[in-house]
């Protein structure tokens, strides 16, 4: 099975040298994507969590494979349009997101929900927004392979560049949701205990991580495009 996987990386990397990065930023999307779903069950399905939780675990182990695959086929003599070097700078943080991920999605499944509605409320919001901001960050890799067949033409570098302060701004945005929902969390420390309020504050930090990641990698894809 997972040759057959690396066998269909392969005749995808043969088409295009980005198609396979597309793909494997489409991985950390879809990690997050379900992730999101996690949160919004957590509450109400543990179950749910943990078959989410394990369906991550799958998708994350796919995007390695592909990761793996990328590194394989850079070290031959594959011409690349870019350096390869800020090819696989951009790569680390983009797989990033999948492991993070994946990390916050188990540690939804190893604590019973307890916390105020408002917490709770908060929790989803700063997983929908970090779920935009890898969305984005998906339509920006994307573009990548428009990039090649237009030989990176300027139009169409600073159409695709012009995501990246979007991004940004999203980043942004999940930081101060982060920081606003950490500070609420420790008013209600009487209510959690020590050691809810510790595992909610790791997990709040570990989900808005995962932007933090998008948008280093955002950048890094960014500094890989202007130096080509």
């Amino acid at each position: 099975m997972k040759r057959e996987y690396i066998r269909s990386v392969l005749n995808v990397f043969a088409k295009s040298p980005f198609k396979p990065l597309c793909l494997h930023a489409s991985k950390g999307v879809e990690t997050v994507r379900k992730l999101d779903q996690a949160v919004n069950a957590y509450c109400i399905n543990m179950p749910l969590v943990e078959e989410l939780s394990h369906e991550i675990d799958n998708i994350e182990h796919e995007a390695d494979i592909i990761k793996q695959t990328i590194r394989g086929q850079l070290s031959s003599s594959i011409m690349l349009p870019v350096n390869a070097e800020d090819l696989l700078n951009f790569l680390k943080p983009q797989d990033s997101i999948a492991d993070v991920a994946q990390e916050a999605a188990y540690m939804l499944s190893l604590r019973q929900c307890d916390m105020p509605e408002g917490i709770k409320d908060q929790l989803c919001q700063l997983s929908t927004e970090t779920l935009k901001t890898v969305e984005i960050y998906e339509k920006l890799v994307d573009s990548l392979s428009e990039l090649l067949e237009t030989s990176f033409s300027k139009r169409d570098v600073e159409e695709t560049l012009a995501l990246v302060p979007q991004i940004e701004e999203m980043e942004h945005i999940t930081d101060l949701i982060e920081k606003k929902l950490v500070k609420d969390i420790y008013a209600h420390e009487k209510e959690l205990g020590a050691v809810g309020v510790f595992y909610l504050i790791e997990l709040v930090r570990t989900i808005a991580d995962i932007a933090d990641k998008t948008e280093h990698a955002a950048d890094r894809l960014r500094t890989m495009i202007i130096r080509r």
